[in-house]
């Protein structure tokens, strides 16, 4: 089942010598990669002792990817009825991430945490009645 792709990814991109995969490709196929297309295959594994949701390494940038595409209205449910119009929507959405990327001028930044505060919460005239517990 991941041969095919695996074998389109050596013809389409020969200066790949890396393959990341997940762990559910555990068996045969990386020594079948490394006889017959003459490339590494590097699993991913979770670690022994993890439990629940962990990033894993080189993964999330891929599930990024597809996080970004279906943020599209049209890319969330598969609309297109021909392969190249699937492709071309594709295409259109990463241009206009990259192009989002090119025009901000600056390096991409996550805010820090912020302290929480009663006006943040209610706005900045929000005031607690006389006699609350909130006002003692």
């Amino acid at each position: 089942m991941a041969k095919r792709p695996l074998l389109w990814t050596r013809l389409d991109h020969p200066g790949v010598p890396k393959v990341w995969v997940d762990q559910g490709f555990v068996g045969r196929l990386a020594h079948w990669t490394a006889q017959i297309l003459g490339r590494e295959l590097e699993i991913v594994r979770r670690g022994p002792d993890q439990r629940g949701f962990h990033v894993q390494p080189k993964r999330w940038a891929v599930e990024r990817t597809f996080s970004w595409l279906i943020a599209r209205r049209r890319l969330a449910r598969d609309y297109e009825t021909s392969l190249a119009h699937s492709e071309t929507v594709i295409r259109w959405t990463m241009i206009g991430v990259m192009v989002r990327r090119l025009t901000r001028g600056r390096p991409a930044s996550r805010p820090g945490p912020r302290s929480f505060s009663r006006a943040e919460a209610c706005g900045l005239n929000c005031r607690a009645p006389e006699g609350s517990p909130l006002t003692s």
